[in-house]
């Protein structure tokens, strides 16, 4: 009877199925870049968005966030060695204002982190003053800038002010919608980056682009740059091109009113060498063209189901990004006026069907000694009546202002135009305070 037990024990246990357990680690988010700095770029602004992200929104902003600054120190960085430097670190300077900007400009903190951080940012053949280096995010809605200590310093100077500005105007302006603004050190070297939002499309290519500032001398694209895939011209090229902008009387008002707003605004500050850029978008060329567009939540090779010790980051697994894109899709020469901030479609009578995005850039530049000083060298070299692009303030954002306004050309009257943008962009208005105090500015 035992025996007859026994067997049939050793039978069931032969046909019973042990079920093997799968342990799946928790995803880690990796910053795959071939330049370490951006690696680094994404790594901070990942932390820094989910570090605000548990910093409970107050009533107002205080004086103190515009000083403030959160720093990070990385060593032995053993997790993702083969993308991120063993040492460096990361400095956001006055997270707080940012973050409130950032809502001001009706920009979601996940949106902006999955954007910056999804992927690696692309290298963009432009340059800015200087020589400054320009990456987009890899969806191409932000604009990374390479800016020097004193841009930096600058920036402190003139925040409280752009921000209450931004506040009065609820961030209706052509100015530049800075988003964040950041140190990275890495084998000692120190880099300073701004992000603010792309002038131009993550859509619709432009195939011409403008540096305007109102003056004519030495005001010309270098050989050099009219040999790029899409040169920077400036304004001795607009007016032998006889280009001009067709807008309705409608747009052109509005333009001209934040144009102005804004130039005045610049002025108070004692900030000059500012520029307009312009991107056209040909609508024609663009339907016959039409480029397969990229899907933006693709993950592919971004995450490892590795776990690191402790993670380093902190990172969790991405949230959903909060878009503002609507569910139909857009057609040829269509644009959402909720990202694409600064774009006017051209009016029906005008030659062609264009997209125009025009913003104001480079606006860090004070009216200092030095700036002086090049004033009286080029009234000397040029004469006191040359349109030299070194002037007071005063005289600059006039003559800016003076200049755009006959570049602009309507139709006297207000059309409803055959490929229309559509939605309306939606200004959050809330406000944030002190994350994590300190009193350095560099």
């Amino acid at each position: 009877m035992a025996s007859a037990a026994s067997n049939l024990a050793a039978s069931i246990a032969r046909k019973t199925k042990t079920k093997k357990k799968h342990f799946v680690s928790q995803k880690v988010k990796l910053f795959r870049a071939s330049d370490p700095l951006l690696s680094v770029l994404m790594w901070g602004v990942n932390h820094s968005i989910n570090e605000l992200s548990h910093i409970q929104i107050p009533v107002m902003l205080m004086p103190d966030d515009f000083k403030a600054n959160s720093k990070i120190k990385v060593d032995n960085h053993l997790f993702n060695k083969e993308n991120m430097p063993s040492h460096f670190k990361f400095k956001e300077y006055c997270p707080l204002v940012f973050r409130n900007l950032r809502e001001r400009f009706s920009i979601d903190d996940q949106e902006y982190q999955n954007s910056l951080t999804r992927r690696a940012p692309i290298p963009s053949d432009a340059q800015g003053r200087s020589g400054a280096r320009f990456h987009t995010s890899y969806n191409r809605r932000y604009v990374i800038k390479i800016i020097t200590s004193e841009d930096v310093a600058e920036m402190h100077n003139i925040l409280k002010k752009y921000h209450q500005y931004i506040v009065e105007c609820h961030g209706n302006t052509l100015l530049p919608q800075f988003l964040g603004m950041y140190r990275l050190t890495v084998d000692g070297d120190e880099t300073y980056m701004t992000v603010t939002r792309n002038v131009f499309s993550h859509r619709l290519p432009v195939y011409k682009k403008y540096d305007l500032k109102g003056s004519t001398v030495a005001r010309e694209a270098s050989d050099k740059e009219k040999t790029k895939e899409l040169p920077t011209y400036k304004d001795n090229d607009f007016i032998n091109d006889g280009q001009k902008i067709y807008i309705d009387e409608e747009n052109k008002k509005m333009f001209l009113e934040k144009l102005k707003n804004d130039v005045e605004f610049l002025a108070q500050l004692k900030l000059m060498d500012y520029s307009l850029l312009v991107g056209i978008h040909d609508v024609e060329r663009g339907e016959q063209e039409q480029p397969e567009e990229e899907s933006e939540d693709n993950d592919a090779g971004e995450e490892e189901g590795t776990e690191s010790d402790g993670g380093a980051t902190g990172s969790p697994p991405d949230s959903p990004s909060n878009t503002l894109d609507s569910n139909r899709p857009l057609g040829p020469g269509e644009f959402d006026p909720a990202i694409d901030v600064y774009a006017i479609k051209s009016h029906e009578n005008a030659p062609k069907k264009e997209i125009y995005f025009m913003a104001v850039i480079d606006i860090l530049t004070p009216y200092d000694a030095k700036k002086k000083a090049a004033h009286a060298a080029k009234t000397v070299k040029h004469g006191a009546g040359a349109e030299i692009s070194t002037v007071n303030p005063e005289q600059y954002s006039k003559r800016f202002y003076d200049f755009i306004t006959t570049i602009l050309r309507s139709n006297r009257r207000s059309h409803m135009s055959s490929y229309p943008g559509r939605g309306f962009a939606v200004v959050n208005r809330s406000t944030v305070s002190l994350f994590h105090l300190s009193h350095d500015h560099v």
